[in-house]
């Protein structure tokens, strides 16, 4: 059985679909499956926004087949580890969660570089032109963190 990741952003069209390809490059996919949700609905079955799409191609990455999906209760039982990219993304997803063992699953990606001090990845939707660039630098950081841990952990 696959360790089960998954990156949890609003619409699942910017910055969990990043995570989720940064990620599973740099995992071995036997051991692991890394997939990515929204909190919110808005997106369901598009594609990842054409900005986060074009940051990750100059870096090799291809998530232009991903396509958006609403993070849903079940998603705790599936899941063995739920990263989320800023605070309101952590409240609305631990809102969701049945019991402590579900909330245990649920971090804030950057408290793998910046322990404890819940750094929100900024929304690159409607800010400047290099956001995307900038969260793409963030999200590699913390997912090579996250990358060594779990194949230290589950090797």
């Amino acid at each position: 059985m696959p360790v089960k990741i998954l990156m949890v952003c609003l619409g699942n069209i910017c910055r969990s679909p990043l995570a989720e390809g940064i990620l599973a490059s740099k995992l071995p996919k036997d051991k692991f499956f890394v997939d990515s949700a929204g909190t919110g609905s808005w997106h369901v079955g598009h594609q990842p926004d054409s900005r986060s799409i074009a940051v990750a191609k100059k870096y090799q990455l291809d998530i232009s087949s991903q396509r958006a999906r609403q993070f849903k209760p079940e998603d705790f039982d599936t899941f063995d580890y739920i990263y989320v990219m800023d605070k309101s993304n952590y409240r609305d997803v631990i809102h969701l969660a049945k019991n402590e063992n579900h909330k245990t699953k649920v971090q804030i990606i950057l408290n793998e570089l910046y322990p404890n001090e819940n750094v929100d990845v900024p929304d690159p939707y409607y800010g400047i032109a290099n956001g995307f660039e900038i969260v793409y630098q963030m999200l590699d950081e913390a997912c090579n963190n996250i990358a060594a841990k779990l194949k230290a952990t589950h090797h």
